[in-house]
């Protein structure tokens, strides 16, 4: 929904609130937005600020999470030191050591996906996109996110939730000697899905953003 104040002479002036908005972003885009010339109209996207407001809080938290779950880096060296001391110095390998480095490392890569589509890190090619235009290139991402990004990873999602919930439903354990319970696991990778879901989201919203940017610049 568009509202349009005029902010001197020939409409309703912008309260001092109004003017607050009209400076954060994506108003802050638009060099009319509160200066208060005459004849000039402050254009206040509400949808625009509210959809600015929900990608920069999945960015946020993309962020944060990946910090944290980067942590698992510890634990998984003290298991692979202990690992090695026991197996090379001590001849007494354990039966958990090999196992236990594999879903720390396996939860601390798939915690690790939305924090790196939202840091842009993951491989792509862009031999033709860097010669694009940014508009090109922003139409280009919604192009893909909506058609092949956010259908695959709602299916994707759907199933790692069917298969974590039959999991935890049946105390699932891992078919090992050790037999450790995999049901967190499988909980875990169902959560990075639906985190790099939400992050593919934000992407879209970011991309339309700098669309309708650059036609209001």
């Amino acid at each position: 929904m568009i509202y349009r104040q005029t902010l001197r002479g020939g409409g309703t002036p912008c309260t001092s609130a109004d003017l607050f908005l009209l400076r954060q972003p994506p108003f802050a885009r638009y060099p009319e937005a509160g200066k208060g010339g005459l004849a000039q109209t402050a254009i206040w996207f509400r949808g625009d600020f509210m959809l600015d407001k929900v990608s920069a809080m999945i960015d946020g938290f993309s962020r944060k999470e990946g910090e944290w779950s980067a942590l698992l880096i510890l634990p998984l060296t003290v298991v692979v030191i202990y690992e090695v001391i026991m197996r090379y110095v001590f001849d007494a390998p354990t039966v958990w050591g090999f196992e236990a480095t594999t879903f720390i490392y396996g939860i601390h890569f798939m915690l690790g996906l939305a924090y790196c589509d939202v840091e842009d890190g993951h491989v792509k090619v862009d031999i033709f996109t860097s010669r694009m235009s940014h508009n090109s290139q922003a139409f280009l991402v919604i192009l893909t996110n909506l058609v092949i990004f956010l259908p695959v990873f709602t299916g994707v999602t759907i199933w790692a939730w069917k298969y974590a919930i039959t999991s935890t439903m049946q105390l699932e354990l891992n078919s090992t000697s050790w037999a450790p319970p995999v049901w967190p696991i499988k909980l875990i990778m169902a959560v990075a899905f639906t985190f790099l879901l939400m992050q593919g989201v934000s992407t879209v919203i970011k991309a339309v953003n700098a669309i309708t940017s650059a036609r209001k610049a």
